[in-house]
């Protein structure tokens, strides 16, 4: 099997905030990422795709297709966003990294049999850089 890895950016805002907790709770828990009026980050989403190599197309994956489903069920409703108020998966859930990509994952695996019929390519992992000393990875 080959892997094939694909990079994405996007900027996106959000505040760590949760209502179960109280004020002092979310300040002590989430520090400065409680600020009231959000903060924002320029992420980058590596999307890692395996399969064998298709004999005709000499390829793992389209990756026309690949950007193009990526683009539908991520990028279009993250980037340049406030994630907490524009993703509706994040109106009871709190936009942690942790979080974000887990909706993105589930995001791509309810979409992938429409864009990539047949048994391959398999959605690998994806990852998320949030900063440059937090990623966050998240195999399928």
């Amino acid at each position: 099997m080959t892997r094939v890895t694909r990079r994405y950016k996007f900027a996106a805002s959000h505040r760590l905030h949760s209502g179960h907790f109280s004020g002092e709770e979310n300040q002590a828990l989430y520090g400065k990422c409680n600020n009231p009026y959000g903060h924002g980050h320029d992420y980058v989403l590596d999307v890692s795709v395996s399969g064998p190599v298709d004999a005709a197309s000499g390829q793992v994956v389209n990756i026309q297709i690949l950007d193009r489903l990526v683009g539908e069920q991520i990028l279009r409703d993250f980037d340049h966003t406030y994630l907490n108020v524009d993703v509706r998966e994040f109106g009871d859930v709190v936009p942690t990294s942790e979080n974000i990509i887990r909706v993105m994952q589930d995001r791509l695996q309810a979409h992938w049999q429409a864009s990539f019929a047949g048994e391959w390519p398999r959605l690998e992992k994806i990852r998320l850089r949030e900063t440059k000393r937090n990623t966050f990875e998240l195999a399928s």
